[in-house]
């Protein structure tokens, strides 16, 4: 007879982590928040169809922090499932955040090399005064700022010998290729009978994401694949929307899709879609963790921070936190966790229900 008190089990589940800001010194504190994070998923994480990063996966894209990122995830390889990665501004962008900030666009083809490759025989001479880069991070973080493409090849301070923002491109995604396997900002995958779709900028700006044209025509086609009304996509992509989930709204300054308009045009036709965003690091038990598009848009999730949390209050907040994402036949069931106690988080738990009705 069937026992009709059985729970009923996920068709599958996944993790959501983000902003992971993995540094140079294993004993830094959002590296010891990494390794709570993997041991903790480890314990609920059998059967996942894999840990969706979703960007920010080291500090400043430094091979030192590469390489204690690999010594982390080999110390957990056989306990997890696979990790598929976002780009995150601070991983691929212009500027290399530290104390004074280093906007590697000024600086020559030689000492981004010396910088990015950690060659011993080149030096950086670092002409940024610690007064300038204070000033350009002021900038950015209230939108004042943005990189655009050099004309025909030349440097954007229009030097022949500065580092042109195509070849620093390509140095920083080669970089985090080499470690996370990620061949090009934009990729998707099926798992398990689920269609899993990241997104990313196509610039190294320092705070931004810039979506070029072909990635936008390749999402559409890539979104209409065997696309039902009643079975969720899932999407990632590190900056979110504006005025969607916490820490987006247009005066907190963390929303960064410089197509924001076009991103949301193509996202409103799949209203069955589920949209992962990184970036804020807010808290997830701050209102608006889940952003319900209606209908009328996907539904949207801040996935908090794995390194450190921010609060409404516009605070820094010590902790780790990210999403146990659960998939059933008519609804997919989305719970937050604490990674440093090893508990849900009491309020983060949030249902989207299947098909999604207007």
């Amino acid at each position: 007879m069937k026992n009709e008190h059985l729970p009923e089990l996920p068709l599958a589940s996944f993790q959501v982590i983000t902003d992971t800001h993995v540094r140079d010194d294993a004993d830094h504190i959002h590296n010891r928040h990494l390794v709570q994070a993997l041991a903790d998923i480890a314990t609920f994480s059998q059967g996942s169809s894999g840990i969706m990063h979703v960007g920010d996966v080291t500090d400043r894209g430094l091979p030192a922090e590469y390489r204690e990122l690999e010594r982390i995830l080999k110390q957990h390889a056989e306990n997890l499932p696979d990790i598929r990665y976002t780009v995150g501004n601070h991983d691929i962008g212009a500027i290399v955040f530290q104390d004074p900030p280093l906007f590697l666009v000024g600086m020559t083809s030689s000492e981004v090399a010396g910088l990015l490759e950690q060659d011993e025989h080149v030096e950086p001479t670092i002409t940024q005064t610690k007064a300038e880069s204070a000033a350009l991070v002021e900038q950015l973080s209230r939108g004042l700022y943005t990189i655009q493409p050099p004309p025909d090849g030349e440097s954007l301070l229009s030097e022949v010998e500065s580092i042109t923002v195509a070849e620093l491109w390509h140095r920083r995604l080669s970089d985090f290729e080499a470690t996370t396997g990620v061949k090009r900002s934009y990729h998707d995958h099926w798992i398990d009978g689920y269609h899993y779709i990241f997104l990313g900028t196509e610039q190294p700006h320092p705070k931004d994401c810039e979506l070029s044209a072909e990635q936008l025509v390749w999402l559409e086609l890539t979104l209409s694949e065997h696309a039902t009304a009643d079975r969720p996509i899932f999407l990632f992509l590190h900056q979110p929307l504006m005025n969607t989930v916490a820490g987006s709204m247009k005066e907190q300054g963390w929303y960064g899709v410089n197509q924001d308009a076009e991103l949301k045009a193509i996202l409103a036709q799949y209203p069955q879609a589920i949209l992962f965003t990184g970036h804020t690091h807010w808290q997830l038990e701050a209102p608006r963790t889940m952003y319900d598009g209606e209908g009328h848009m996907p539904t949207m999730f801040n996935a908090s921070s794995v390194g450190y949390l921010w609060t409404d209050q516009d605070e820094h907040l010590e902790g780790s936190e990210g999403l146990h994402v659960e998939i059933y036949k008519d609804r997919v069931v989305v719970k937050g966790r604490n990674f440093v106690t090893g508990e849900w988080i009491e309020g983060a738990e949030f249902t989207v229900h299947y098909p999604v009705l207007d």
